[in-house]
């Protein structure tokens, strides 16, 4: 059921996860812009959301270089808290992006039948540019359109990735601790995936 609903998962919700999380919300609303419709619709369309495999952080805010990294390309922070990752977050989730693949192995340990839904986030943006566009269903921006595009998106690339594994280059580093470059190298990272995603959904 709408919205098409993203959950990104790391381990400790405040570094790699936050950002993705926000950073697609973002990539949604320019999206939106620029098809002349209002930014504020975004998570009518795309709901994006994150966790972490750990629950030492719940309820912190997002680690400040990360949020920098989403404040400076013009993303918003607030109202974000760390959370742990519930199995009913993984059943609510259309797609699932995870920052490594051992959290991919985590997801689907915890949820197998998830297995098909659940991508490293890297892994995933590969797969994108495989997928035939024109064979999805008609772009609208409308939640209805949004969550059948988006779903049937899902499908292809699991498809795509049938006799395959992620490998080792799909996975992002964890900057935790690590300076303003190191985050700055893994929010493009980020972007590589959740702009063509965006686009994809929204045309």
């Amino acid at each position: 059921m709408p919205p098409f609903t993203v959950l990104h998962v790391c381990m400790g919700n405040i570094c790699r996860s936050p950002m993705a999380e926000r950073l697609l919300v973002l990539a949604v609303r320019e999206r939106l812009g620029r098809l002349g419709t209002d930014p504020d619709r975004s998570d009518e369309l795309v709901h994006s959301h994150s966790a972490g495999t750990g629950g030492w952080h719940a309820g912190e805010d997002m680690n400040p270089p990360a949020a920098r990294q989403v404040t400076s390309r013009g993303g918003d922070v607030a109202g974000f808290a760390a959370r742990r990752l519930r199995s009913d977050l993984i059943d609510a989730a259309d797609l699932v992006l995870t920052a490594t693949a051992d959290q991919q192995e985590y997801v689907v340990a915890l949820r197998p039948d998830a297995a098909g839904r659940t991508f490293v986030l890297g892994e995933f943006g590969r797969l994108l540019g495989g997928v035939d566009s024109a064979g999805l269903p008609p772009v609208e921006a409308t939640p209805e359109a949004v969550y059948a595009r988006g779903v049937a998106l899902v499908e292809a690339a699991d498809a795509a990735r049938q006799g395959t594994a992620p490998l080792p280059t799909d996975d992002l580093d964890d900057p935790w601790g690590r300076g303003d470059q190191c985050f700055s190298r893994v929010a493009d990272e980020i972007e590589e995936t959740v702009h063509p995603l965006a686009a994809t959904l929204l045309a």
